[in-house]
C-alpha cells in the first residue's frame, strides 16, 4: 500500500504516445467520410429509379468505382477504429480483450475485401 495519491503517482509517468496517432486517424477518417458521404448521397438521390439495372449502370461509369471503393474502405476504417476504442474500454479481461480487437480486426478486413471485390465485380461487367 502506497501513501502517494493516485495524481502523485501519475506524475512523471509520462505519456502512453499511442493515443494521439489513434485519435487523428479518427478524425481524418471522419473528415474523409463528409464529402464521400455526400457525394454518394448526392449521387443516389440523382437516379431516376434505384432498381438493379440502374444502379449497376451508374456503377460502370467512369470515376464511381474509385469514389465507391474510396468510401467503403474509409467507412471500414473509421468503423474498425471506433469498435476497438469501444473494447479497449469496457473489455476488462486481457484475454477476452485480445480476442475481441483480433476478431474485430478481421471481421472489418473481410467486410471491406468484400465490399471492393463487390464493386469491382460491378464496375468491370462481372455481374449477373
Amino acid at each position: 500500500m502506497s501513501l502517494r495519491s493516485p495524481l502523485g503517482r501519475a506524475l512523471g509517468a509520462g505519456s502512453a504516445k499511442e493515443g494521439v496517432h489513434h485519435w487523428w486517424s479518427q478524425r481524418l477518417s471522419a473528415v474523409a467520410l463528409v464529402p464521400l458521404s455526400i457525394w454518394f448521397v448526392v449521387s443516389m438521390l440523382s437516379l431516376p429509379s434505384h432498381d438493379y439495372a440502374m444502379v449497376t449502370a451508374w456503377m460502370e461509369q467512369g470515376w464511381t468505382p474509385v469514389f465507391l471503393i474510396l468510401f467503403v474502405l474509409t467507412a471500414a476504417w473509421h468503423s474498425h477504429l471506433g469498435v476497438r476504442v469501444v473494447v479497449e474500454d469496457y473489455v476488462h479481461n486481457s484475454g477476452t480483450k485480445s480476442l475481441a480487437l483480433a476478431l474485430v480486426a478481421f471481421l472489418h478486413v473481410v467486410i471491406a475485401v468484400a465490399g471492393v471485390f463487390a464493386i469491382l465485380k460491378v464496375a468491370f461487367g462481372g455481374a449477373a
